[in-house]
């Protein structure tokens, strides 16, 4: 029996097809501009990945003059951050990822969108994140990578011709994952951070225009940096049954301190009603200079493994060096939570990579395992990663790309999705918590100079 002929989809007249096509030249010039912007974008994200990587050899160099160097150097530059930050930047403090999905959410407008992302905001970005890793702070580059790369994206606007189908949604999604593409070199996950982190589903009319904008985007890092890997190519051996416990293990010991680090984050930076975050409060540069007292101190009791964003470590564990100072998890999570406390310009993602990586060293060390460390490190970096963004599938990928564990796909799967539903069990998701804090900013507020005028004022950033 047939089908009805009315329910029967009629193929396209080719030519026709291709006449309407290239008969509107709004549609390819708009096309032309967002594919241009995507490949700044991806420049800008690898000026900024070079400018990061001097300020961490900038810092290296630093300490090696002096070991007692951070204790001059770092509290002062943390506070000067902070002011710079507080008076001509507040919406590049904190990651950025939390700024760019507030600036997609339909209640804000065009005005209020600059408080988000910008080309303005993006230069202070740049330049303050790379001013924290010169301090020696435990923060790392991808999240303000993706606020950088939204903020050149969304310029695009300006540049469109009336009646191009890209909309501002589509604009700011393309640049967030370009962000991650780029600062990673994982093209794929960039396109899944889209899905799953910043829109949650993707136009369907522009999605071709999207993902072309994130390719370009990271062959843009392709071209600087080369097509490697960032930590090389894991070996794993064969695994046998008996690696089922340790693999376990590392899932849980990442959901469980993957969702303690999330919340605490939560805490510290939306506000509880305690004495230390009222002295953030009131006394910002104060606190931001204390927290920077407390991360030098930190840093010298790691013999300095705890400075920077932490890929040298992580390479290290890796590659078989196992030589990690004592309590390494723990005083990296701490120094990466003071960081971000502080209220400096800072990702959490390396720093997160590496504090999954020391998860799945430890781990190793105590369930004897040593021989598939590699395969343990790079389950315990998927799986914090997850945990703390509850972002499941970027985070396995991201891993997948940057050791080449194609091998480990559904390891890398299982780990990330079940430390993810620990996490949940202990945190809401940190970067739409984050979100609403940024969009309580745009709530007006009086001020002792807005009272006098009139006017209302913008209210500060947590």
């Amino acid at each position: 029996m047939t089908p009805p002929t009315h329910l029967q989809p009629e193929q396209p007249d080719v030519v026709a097809s291709i006449r309407d096509d290239f008969a509107d030249w709004r549609q390819w010039l708009g096309r032309f501009v967002v594919l241009l912007f995507a490949v700044l974008a991806g420049v800008s994200v690898v000026a900024f990945t070079w400018l990061c990587e001097r300020a961490l050899n900038g810092f290296v160099a630093l300490r090696t003059f002096h070991a007692w160097w951070p204790f001059i150097w770092t509290p002062p530059c943390l506070g000067a951050l902070v002011w710079l930050t507080r008076r001509y930047a507040p919406g590049a403090a904190g990651s950025g990822i939390p700024q760019v999905m507030a600036a997609l959410d339909p209640t804000v407008d065009e005005q209020d969108r600059r408080l988000f992302v910008s080309l303005r905001l993006s230069a202070a970005k740049a330049v303050l994140t790379a001013g924290g890793l010169m301090a020696g702070l435990a923060t790392g580059r991808e999240g303000p990578s993706v606020q950088i790369a939204a903020g050149v994206m969304q310029h695009a606007r300006r540049w469109l011709p009336k009646g191009a189908p890209v909309s501002n949604h589509g604009l700011l999604t393309a640049g967030g994952a370009a962000g991650i593409a780029a600062a990673f070199n994982a093209p794929l996950a960039g396109v899944m951070f889209a899905i799953e982190e910043l829109s949650r589903r993707i136009e369907q009319r522009n999605s071709g225009l999207i993902i072309s904008a994130i390719v370009l985007a990271g062959l843009m890092a392709v071209s600087a940096f080369g097509n490697s890997t960032y930590f090389g190519v894991i070996r794993v051996p064969p695994l046998e049954p008996g690696f089922l416990f340790p693999a376990l293990l590392v899932t849980l010991a990442s959901g469980v301190l993957g969702g303690l680090f999330s919340r605490l984050l939560h805490a510290s930076l939306v506000g509880t009603p305690d004495r230390f975050s009222r002295w953030r409060k009131d006394h910002p540069v104060m606190f931001a200079a204390a927290c920077g007292l407390a991360i030098a101190l930190i840093g010298w009791a790691s013999g300095g493994a705890s400075f920077g964003s932490g890929y040298d470590y992580t390479r290290r564990l890796l590659e078989g060096q196992t030589d990690m100072p004592l309590l390494y998890v723990t005083l990296r999570f701490v120094a990466t939570w003071l960081a971000a406390w502080s209220g400096v310009p800072g990702g959490i993602f390396a720093p997160s990579l590496a504090i999954g990586a020391g998860i799945g060293a430890d781990v190793a060390l105590l369930t004897g395992w040593t021989a598939s460390s590699s395969a343990l490190i790079a389950l315990g970096m998927a799986g914090f990663l997850a945990a703390v963004t509850q972002a499941p599938l970027t985070a396995f990928i991201i891993v997948m790309e940057m050791v080449d564990g194609h091998a480990m796909v559904l390891s890398l799967m299982a780990a990330a999705l079940g430390a993810k539903l620990v996490s949940r069990w202990i945190s809401q998701p940190l970067y739409s918590t984050l979100m609403l804090a940024q969009l309580a900013r745009l709530q007006p507020i009086l001020t002792p100079q807005s009272k006098a005028t009139g006017s209302a004022g913008e209210r500060p950033i947590s």
